[in-house]
């Protein structure tokens, strides 16, 4: 377990008091941004053994899809990149400023991805053009999700971090559910030729009203509480360098930053496999074997189904996690992952309820972690470095071990035949986790390291009344 005892901790009198009003403004802009961002990045991978193999990689033969998920992929060798840049400047000018300048450039960037001609068309130089939109993509997404997950955790009260931070995730999954309604309808709706031609674009010219929504969300909030505080504290940390950074983590937060990777590994690695690699599982890998896949069709429609059911239940996780603890549901999560992780995967080849049954407990799994790591995360480092450390450390784990896995799953399944190898990543995952659980220490309720204790309008207790009923003093005094 993490031994907090021996860090010089601020001692803070009194408990910072924000208004319910501004605290859920905060949370809706982050959520909402994090739709955009997410729909952006998400519907190139429901497209990818349907549509864009096809228009993109035609003569890549039964490698097309893993030459689309490579493409994939790519974005993620750009993520850290995205998060050092991104993360050092949400720690040096604030976190709303940056949060604003990620969604602008993943919505341009998803747009221009569909407007690239196709392979007939220009050539290999459509290939190319994907493979550097994708690196694009991956450098906002280096910065939006950590800057996201900073923001909430530092506006939510510490009472109710986990049920606020559920929301980003609550967010992160609109976004994956619309996006692959919106591909869903285009692929049952428009003839085969009509979708290679131009249908599949539709989805990639829906980024831009969504952008646009996150962008008015997020300049119209003030920076969060704990960013305030440091400013007022010792506004010369905000020019501090990466290099001094990098030292405070590496000398005083290492085991904080090897808990941080295993999370982010355990939950990242399951969220990729369900959202990116399955639906090329069920329509590409399991057809070539002779085995009973299923149409694209239906695929994204389980993708939906479950993905729905998924946000029924974040929201109530994330509230039991302030109640319970975040231990116990990631160590749920991560058991579940271990004992269930093969049985689900061999679900997927049994028909379509073996197939709803599969994605069910791979889901179940991914809502453990999604509800509670988004309160975990950030209150394992201190207000001066916790956007720039969670952002490289998240896209680092991200990059070399999760964004990866849907192609090195196919790339090995194609290799050897076995099938399993889903069910192998998704084991080796709730292994990670149940490792990285034992050694977190318990943050639930606390006040975020480096920030007063934080609370909202609406806990606190109701002024005592005149007769009359008017109140005899603010609440805040």
């Amino acid at each position: 377990m993490i031994d907090r005892s021996k860090r010089p901790r601020r001692a803070f009198r009194r408990p910072v008091v924000e208004e319910e009003r501004t605290v859920r403004r905060a949370v809706a802009a982050a959520a909402i941004g994090n739709v955009a961002e997410w729909y952006d990045f998400g519907i190139y991978s429901y497209l990818a053994a349907v549509v864009l193999g096809r228009v993109f990689f035609p003569d890549g033969g039964q490698w097309a899809t893993a030459y689309t998920l490579g493409a994939f992929a790519a974005a993620f060798l750009m993520r850290p990149l995205g998060g050092f840049v991104f993360g050092r400047l949400g720690d040096k000018i604030g976190r709303t400023k940056v949060l604003s300048a990620t969604v602008v450039l993943m919505a341009v960037s998803t747009v221009l991805l569909g407007l690239i001609p196709s392979y007939g068309a220009i050539g290999v130089a459509a290939p190319l053009l994907v493979l550097f939109v994708r690196m694009l993509q991956g450098f906002s997404a280096g910065g939006e999700y950590t800057g996201a997950l900073t923001l909430i955790a530092e506006y939510s009260p510490d009472r109710r971090r986990g049920f606020f931070g559920s929301w980003l995730e609550f967010g992160t999954l609109t976004g994956y559910t619309f996006g692959a309604g919106v591909c869903w309808t285009v692929i049952a709706v428009l003839p085969e030729q009509d979708l290679l031609s131009w249908g599949w674009r539709v989805p990639f010219m829906l980024a831009l009203p969504l952008g646009i929504t996150g962008i008015y969300l997020r300049l119209r909030l003030e920076d969060t509480p704990a960013f305030r505080q440091l400013m007022e504290r010792s506004p010369a940390l905000a020019t501090m360098s990466s290099r001094r950074a990098l030292q405070i983590v590496v000398t005083r937060y290492r085991a904080a930053a090897l808990v941080a990777v295993g999370i982010v590994v355990a939950w990242n690695v399951t969220n990729y496999v369900l959202t990116n690699y399955v639906p090329t599982y069920l329509t590409g890998t399991l057809p070539r074997y002779g085995l009973g896949g299923t149409s694209p069709e239906v695929a994204t429609a389980l993708q939906v189904v479950v993905m729905v059911l998924m946000l029924c239940v974040i929201v109530s996780v994330g509230r039991l996690s302030d109640r319970v603890g975040r231990k116990p549901v990631l160590m749920t999560g991560s058991v579940g992952l271990v004992l269930l992780g093969l049985p689900a995967v061999w679900l997927l080849r049994g028909g379509l309820v073996g197939q709803v049954a599969g994605l069910l407990i791979i889901g179940l799994a991914l809502v453990c972690f999604a509800a509670v790591s988004p309160s975990t995360l950030p209150a394992l480092f201190p207000t001066m470095i916790r956007y720039s450390s969670l952002a490289v450390l998240f896209n680092l784990a991200v990059s070399l071990f999760a964004g990866t896995a849907p192609t090195i799953i196919e790339a090995l399944a194609t290799a050897t035949g076995n099938l399993d190898w889903p069910g192998y990543f998704l084991v080796g995952a709730g292994i990670v986790g149940v490792v990285s659980t034992r050694f977190l220490s318990e943050q639930a309720g606390r006040p975020l390291d480096g920030a007063a204790p934080l609370t909202s309008s609406s806990e606190l207790p109701p002024p005592p009344l005149s007769a009359d009923g008017v109140p005899l003093e603010s609440p805040r005094q």
